[in-house]
């Protein structure tokens, strides 16, 4: 039976720390740089209020309709939209057409990179101290398969 992998956010218990994004970062990329994590947090009202920002794995998502290459398609293992860096063809679309701007280019390859939910584990929920974001898994009906 397939199963959905999401990230849920529990925003209230975020302190703005960043290990979600150094987590990330270093998974993409082999460093800790927050800028380079898919994975946003606003600070907001004098860094008194922090809130996290995870790809929603849309259902119908834009990204993958809006992609003239066909480069960003459903993991059928973990239900994550991802792109394939083969197909990319860099033209940035997918992530204009982001509505939680949540696709971004890579510094390196020009390329649209975004969250894949670390193939099933995701290193930001494993990060996060505080319970922030947490890893929900979610087995379909078998009529929803």
């Amino acid at each position: 039976m397939q199963s959905r992998i999401y990230i849920k956010t529990n925003f209230d218990l975020c302190t703005g720390c960043s290990l979600c994004q150094l987590a990330c970062s270093e998974r993409l990329f082999g460093g800790y740089n927050p800028h380079l994590s898919v994975l946003r947090i606003d600070h907001r009202v004098e860094n008194l209020y922090h809130f996290p920002t995870v790809c929603n794995q849309c259902a119908n998502p834009y990204c993958a309709n809006v992609c003239p290459a066909g480069a960003v398609a459903r993991n059928q293992e973990t239900g994550a939209m991802v792109v394939d860096s083969d197909k990319c063809v860099a033209c940035g679309l997918c992530g204009r057409y982001c509505p939680i701007d949540m696709i971004r280019t890579d510094p390196e390859t020009g390329k649209s990179i975004k969250c894949d939910l670390c193939l099933g584990d995701p290193q930001c929920a494993a990060a996060c101290p505080t319970g922030a974001l947490e890893v929900i898994r979610i087995n379909p009906e078998p009529s929803d398969v």
